[in-house]
């Protein structure tokens, strides 16, 4: 989720997924896919910012769990050599 302004000065959370399309009509125009339209304070470059800045982060907090060594342990009690890679949904070192 990205952080946007509406005019009044209200600030919400925008799923950047959901953005159809981006107008400057002066004010920047946010159409969702659904056709739901914001109105926001930012620019048209801003929000492409705050969009891109969004997705970077987002592949850069996957690269770091892949990076992360996987756990194993055992599916089944009964079959010790049957095994599953389990992933930390929290890292330690927050």
């Amino acid at each position: 989720m990205i952080l946007v302004t509406r005019l009044n000065g209200t600030v919400f959370a925008l799923n950047p997924d959901l953005v159809e399309r981006a107008d400057c009509t002066p004010d920047t125009v946010i159409t969702l896919v659904d056709g739901t339209k914001y109105v926001i304070a930012e620019s048209v470059p801003e929000f492409i910012d705050s969009v891109r800045h969004y997705r970077a982060s987002l592949i850069a907090q996957a690269s770091r769990v892949e990076s992360e060594p996987a756990l194993t342990q055992p599916v089944d009690e009964q079959a010790p050599q049957a095994t599953a890679t389990v992933l930390p949904l929290h890292r330690k070192d927050r």
